[in-house]
């Protein structure tokens, strides 16, 4: 798994919203929709509960979400260590 993606989800879990998380990211809702689908399809499992009015973690989202977030701190701690070296 790459971190772009989790760092997409993370977005999109933090907003609950594609648009406001797209434009966190720098990037167009629909890529980033498409982004977070292929990560279920990756996981095969269902991350966000979507209507048209609303966005909602599912309790694999809720997981993932707090995962993800170590995932990402890691990432970054081990970037700093490695230039301090």
């Amino acid at each position: 798994m790459e971190s772009r993606p989790l760092r997409y989800f993370v977005a999109v879990a933090e907003e609950l919203n594609f648009a406001r998380a797209a434009e966190r990211l720098g990037i167009s809702p629909p890529p980033l929709s498409r982004a977070i689908r292929r990560l279920e399809i990756e996981l095969g499992v269902t991350l966000f509960e979507r209507t048209t009015h609303s966005v909602a973690l599912t309790p694999a989202g809720e997981v993932l979400l707090a995962e993800a977030r170590i995932a990402l701190d890691a990432l970054q701690a081990a970037g700093r260590r490695a230039q301090r070296a």
